[in-house]
This record gives C-alpha cells, structure tokens and sequence, in this order.
C-alpha cells in the first residue's frame, strides 16, 4: 500500500510581512504539537526568486499541503520558479483562514480538496 501521507510546508512569510503573525505562529505552534512531520520556509517568495531547486521537487509530492498566503499567488510563485503545482495541491491561506481551520486542513486525514482560486 503506498504512503498516503500528505507533505505538509509551512511559509514563515518573512520578508513581506502581510500574514497576521498571531495566526502565523499559532499554526507553527499546533503543527510542531501534532507531532507531524513537515517542512518549513523561510519565504517562498524568496525561494521562487532564486528558483530554489527545493521547489520543484515539492511541486511533485502527490499530496502537497501549503500554510502560505493567497492560494492563487502561491500557486504564481510556483510557476514562476518553473515548477507548477500539480493540481491536487492544497493551499491554504493564512491571510483570511483561522490557525485552527488552517491545522485542521493540514492535518485531516481525508484529501483536501485542491484550491480553489475564488479562495485566492
């Protein structure tokens, strides 16, 4: 039976500063409590500029779960680095979604839906 596992990545946002850091740190918090494996970044947005080789092989994973911002400017990011997110990934925003909506996304058993950009 292959791993079903989702690979899960958390964006720090960094460097612009426009996710609320009380909800930023709250998912952190609740994903290292969980127990989960993932994966954080600094910025993505930095990693997209320097075409980060990380990218693209994120952009691979079969389940990819994102803790970012505006799904549609994530899935941007990704493009722009050459690495198009495959189409069942799920990108959840941290602008405008609650830390607990957000970890319950991340760490749900049953597939996320992928992303919708009338979320974005």
């Amino acid at each position: 039976m292959p791993d079903s596992s989702p690979t899960l990545l958390y964006c720090r946002c960094a460097y612009a500063q426009v996710v609320p850091s009380g909800v930023k740190n709250e998912v952190l918090q609740r994903l290292c409590d969980a127990g989960v494996n993932f994966e954080t970044v600094s910025d993505l947005c930095e990693m997209a500029a320097h075409r980060d080789p990380r990218l693209a092989a994120l952009s691979q994973c079969s389940s990819l779960r994102i803790a970012a911002c505006y799904p549609r400017a994530v899935k941007g990011l990704f493009q722009q680095a050459g690495t198009p997110l495959s189409a069942n990934a799920a990108v959840l925003n941290m602008r405008n979604q609650t830390a607990e909506d957000i970890v319950g996304q991340m760490l749900a058993l049953e597939p996320v839906p992928p992303t919708e950009e009338s979320q974005s």
